[in-house]
This record gives structure tokens, sequence and C-alpha cells, in this order.
């Protein structure tokens, strides 16, 4: 028998979590059951200064400055932005209009009760942006004097070149072991994904799932809206050859849903955007660099998972406060790793940020793995777009009937 996915556990987990809470909402009311959930939040949460600091300095730093970039690198930047902001939007108009966390009752924690802000000021949220200290800001969590640091730090490691070649390596080190520590978290998943989940269910009764049924499907719509209405557009504006590019990213697409890792359908897809027509050096920059910068399906999930929790506890926020962590979630999901469920360490972070009550991950968790497949796998077709439209204004021209990978080994 073949040995089971994580997904597949964390499935097991839910539907069991489920049950228990229903059948035996005592059990799931129980101290020690939501122990075991807030033991793996707190692991997730200790993932989130080191992995945002490190994946961004070397991700600066180690392409290089700006002007060692040249044309196509301001290029594929330019066009990153626009469309993680688009997709931030997107994802920000539909939790609004449907508002899928609305009618729930999530509590937040004695701990946090502390955390609400007022709506900020421009003045306050300018200055409260760039940190005093950064060991203060990795300590509290605040993400966005996070980000700042790091962007700071990685320019600077840049600008002096090979004197910073030691503490660029130290970063990039300490990326790869905070990927590896993300790893090992996520193996607790199903336990903390059980225990949320019948504890949820104990304590709020399975009426709580239609909350969840009601995110799983905007998300999915948005997506679909994302894809056919935005990409779609870029498609037409760019001239993509729709055929080729169809055959290119099939398979890749097919892989990152399921699997839910962009990172499993990287080799297949640097191929066949090579076989479509793509110019080598650019699909070397650009599809793994997007990685990093271009993460679509992330961003769009990340802007609806936010409001979702503040929807679900109750906390009404103000257009201006939606527009300040659009901002922040603009910066710090370029930080997230292509890799399963790392979104969430960014989500963390984030209610931690605005006084959102961090149980809003577990909650959202129980269904993260329906949610993480899409997502991922509108990460990797973003991507492989970004690579053809950034060949297309470079001024490279496809064969509508280049082959691919798939189709030249069949």
């Amino acid at each position: 028998m073949r040995r089971l996915s994580l997904t597949a556990w964390i499935f097991i987990a839910m539907v069991l979590g489920v049950a228990v809470g229903a059948i035996f909402p005592e059990v799931g009311k129980a101290d020690w059951m939501a122990a075991l959930s807030n033991v793996f939040l707190r692991l997730i949460k200790s993932i989130i200064a080191p992995l945002i600091f490190a994946t961004l300095v070397y991700g600066i730093a180690g392409t290089g400055s700006v002007k060692t970039m040249g044309r196509i690198g301001l290029k594929a930047i330019v066009y990153f932005e626009v469309l993680t902001t688009i997709a931030l939007f997107l994802g920000l108009g539909a939790v609004n209009l449907i508002r899928p966390g609305e009618g729930m009752t999530l509590e937040r924690a004695p701990t946090e009760t502390g955390l609400v802000k007022t709506t900020p000021t421009l003045s306050g949220t300018l200055e409260h942006t760039f940190p005093a200290s950064v060991i203060d800001a990795m300590a509290r969590g605040d993400v966005l004097q996070i980000v700042v640091f790091a962007f700071l730090f990685g320019a600077a490691c840049a600008a002096i070149g090979a004197k910073s070649a030691a503490v660029v390596e130290v970063c990039k080190s300490l990326s790869e072991v905070m990927f590896r520590y993300t790893k090992y978290v996520m193996y607790l998943a199903p336990i903390g994904v059980g225990a949320a989940m019948a504890h949820t269910i104990g304590s709020k009764g399975i009426g709580v799932l239609l909350g969840l049924g009601k995110l799983i499907l905007t998300l999915y719509g948005a997506l679909f809206i994302f894809i056919f209405v935005v990409l779609g557009a870029v498609a037409l504006i760019a001239r993509v050859p729709l055929k080729p590019f169809f055959r290119a990213a099939r398979e890749p697409f097919i892989i990152a849903f399921s699997t839910a890792s962009s990172e499993a359908a990287l080799p297949l897809a640097l191929e066949n955007l090579e076989l479509m027509g793509v110019p080598k050096h650019i699909v070397a920059f650009v599809l793994p660099t997007g990685y990093s910068f271009n993460l679509d399906g992330s961003t769009l999930y990340l802007s609806l998972a936010s409001v979702f929790v503040a929807q679900a506890a109750g906390v009404h926020m103000p257009l201006s406060q939606q527009l300040l962590m659009m901002l922040t979630l603009m910066l710090t999901s370029k930080g997230v790793a292509a890799v399963p469920r790392a979104s969430l360490v960014i989500l963390a972070g984030t209610l931690a940020s605005f006084g959102l009550p961090i149980s809003g991950v577990a909650l959202i968790l129980g269904a993260d793995a329906l949610m993480d497949m899409a997502r991922t796998s509108v990460n990797l077709l973003g991507n492989c777009m970004a690579t053809v439209v950034v060949a297309r204004w470079e001024g490279v021209k496809f064969d509508q009937d280049a082959p691919t990978l798939v189709e030249a080994e069949s």
C-alpha cells in the first residue's frame, strides 16, 4: 500500500476532528485538545521572523543589483507587482462581497485581546513602518518592520558586492534550514488540524463548517476569475499564443495542484517553456524569480483569509485598515516559500500585526489542504504566463505548433 501523503493525513485528521467534535463535544471542548492545537500554532509563529528575513535578504542580494538584472529584470518586476496587486484586490473584493466569515463566533485568546488597534493615521503608519530595533520587531512578530529591514539590508548587501558574500551565504543557509524546519513543523499539522477542528466543532457546533465551505467556494471562485479574466486579458494584450502555452503549462499545473507544491512542477515547467520557444536566459531568470515575487494565488488567498478571520472574530475593519493590510501583504507575500502551506506563516504574522486572533489560522487550517492545491497551481500558472509575457516584450515570436516536453516524449 502506498504511503499516504501529508495532505491525505490532514484530510483524515480533519474528518476525524469534525467527527469527534460533533459526536463527543465534551472531548472536543477539553483544554488538552486546545493545547495540542496551540502547540502547533506556536511553532508556526516561531518560523515567521527568521524565514522572512533570510528569504528576502538572499532573494535581493542573490540576484545582484537592479542594474545587473537589466531590462529583463525591470520588466519582470513591474509585471510581478502589477499582477500581485490585482490578485490582492480581487481577493479583498471577493471576501467583502461574499463575507464568508460573517455569522461565525471566533474568539480571541486572553493574550490577544489587548492587541486590537485603532485605525492608524498616515503619519503614525509611516513612523511605525520603520523599526527602531529589528530584534524588537522580530520578538513582537511585526512582519512589516521585519520586511522593511530585510529589504534595506538585502539592498546594502547587493551594493557592496563580494564583501557581503559571507553574509548572503549565511542567509541562504538560514533560509534552507528554515524550509526544513517548516517541513518538520508541518509533520505535526495532522495533529494540529484534528485538535483544532475537534475543539472548534465541540465548542461552537457543526454549523461552523458552513463558514469554511463559503471560504473555500469564495477562494475557488476568485481564482477562477483571476485565471480567465485577469490572465486571459494579459494573454490577449501581450499576444501570448494560447495553444502552445496551454500545452506547455498543462502538465506542470496538474503536478502543482496534486502535490500542492510549485517546486515539484518547476523542472518540467522550465523545460516545457524552453521547448515552447522562450529563450533559455529568460526562462532561467523570470520563472525562478517569480517563485518569490509573483505568487498570485497565494497573495489573493492571503487578502481573502485575513479579512475572513476579521469577519469571523466580529472585528470591523474599515477600508483604510484593509488597504494598509493589503500593503503589508504586498510586501510579506514576497517572502512566501514555494512549499506546501507556507502561506500560513505569513497569515499568522499578518493577523498578529493587526490585532486579529491567531486562532483563526487553526480554523482555516482545517480546510487549508483544499485551498493550498488551488492557490499553488495558480502560482505556477501565473509564473509561466509571466515568463512568456516577458519573452513577448523582448520581441520573441512563437510557433503555434511548437512541441512541448510531454508531447515530445510521447
